[in-house]
């Protein structure tokens, strides 16, 4: 059984290649930041990950730009550099051997923003904007039946302590009550729980869309004083502060994809404004009633 301290370390350096993913990176920085020797940092690496730090690094480039190339109206070649890619030549190569097909045709394929125009062919009703007189913001008036609302908000820094699961997730509601437990579990005797002040969420580090499935990365996360010294399984990060829509639904354990492909697919097509690169996060405002949740997912945007 692998070492949860083990764990903490590899997730420390993974969450650092997430935020620097356009860097260039060395076999030394990574092992310094694990605090385990280079001779040995590639072999934990790949024992706890299953590829080794640069096979990681190439995958999470490629499927970020896969999910930019669905989501924005970027060129091809500036989503490249934004991805780490120096070369346009190479990312295409890359790009084909991991996906099967070229960029260009991926992008023609499965661009969101281009889903408007079939959706108004079918005449299907589109969200429309207006503004709320109590709060002096823009909100939508949207078909979904599970949403209650649509805000575009800027959020602060939200420092939070966190479990992390790789792998398969969709729909599992026991996962997910197995890793609050054990994140609660942590937190309770260190008092973070005790004044009550405090928001659950889950944050989706890769595209479910074009991520390889085995490998998906979730973290259940618990807001926390950003001072928290974590150990063991337990890691902490910061949901980076800036613009996001917030769109709240009350939906079951198995409606969740179906409000997310929504937002998505429905939403951003008409809305003006385009996925940004932070984190996507869910928050919970309420506990859970009767396989009910109640949910703000959160998507940091920018305007096309």
């Amino acid at each position: 059984m692998i070492d949860n301290e083990y764990k903490y370390r590899i997730n420390k350096v993974i969450d650092h290649i997430e935020r620097n993913l356009d860097n260039d990176f060395s076999l030394d920085e990574l092992a310094k930041i694990s605090n385990f020797s280079k001779f040995h940092f590639s072999r934990i690496f790949q024992d706890i990950t299953g590829e080794t730090p640069f096979k990681l690094i190439l995958r999470l480039r490629l499927e970020k730009a896969a999910s930019l190339l669905s989501n924005r109206n970027d060129s091809i070649s500036s989503i490249a550099l934004k991805c780490g890619f120096k070369s346009l030549p190479v990312f295409s190569k890359n790009f084909k051997s991991h996906f099967n097909e070229s960029a260009t045709s991926f992008k023609k394929k499965n661009s969101n923003l281009n889903k408007v125009n079939s959706t108004q062919d079918k005449n299907i009703e589109t969200p429309s904007v207006y503004i709320c007189n109590q709060t002096k913001s823009i909100k939508w008036k949207v078909d979904m039946k599970n949403n209650e609302s649509i805000e575009i908000k800027d959020l602060p820094n939200i420092p939070v302590i966190y479990v992390r699961h790789i792998g398969p997730y969709q729909g599992d509601v026991k996962l997910f009550e197995r890793l609050f437990s054990k994140l609660f579990a942590w937190a309770g005797p260190k008092g973070i729980l005790d004044n009550g002040d405090f928001q659950t969420a889950i944050v989706y580090h890769d595209d479910v869309n074009v991520a390889d499935k085995s490998k998906l990365r979730t973290s259940v996360c618990l807001t926390a004083p950003e001072n928290t010294k974590v150990d063991g399984e337990i890691g902490k990060m910061v949901l980076e502060k800036g613009k996001y829509v917030v769109a709240r639904f009350t939906v079951k354990a198995d409606e969740f994809q179906k409000a997310w492909d929504w937002l998505i697919e429905k939403w951003f097509p008409t809305s003006g404004y385009q996925p940004d690169d932070r984190a996507c996060f869910e928050l919970y405002p309420e506990e859970p009633e009767n396989g009910t949740f109640k949910v703000d997912i959160c998507v940091p945007i920018r305007k096309l």
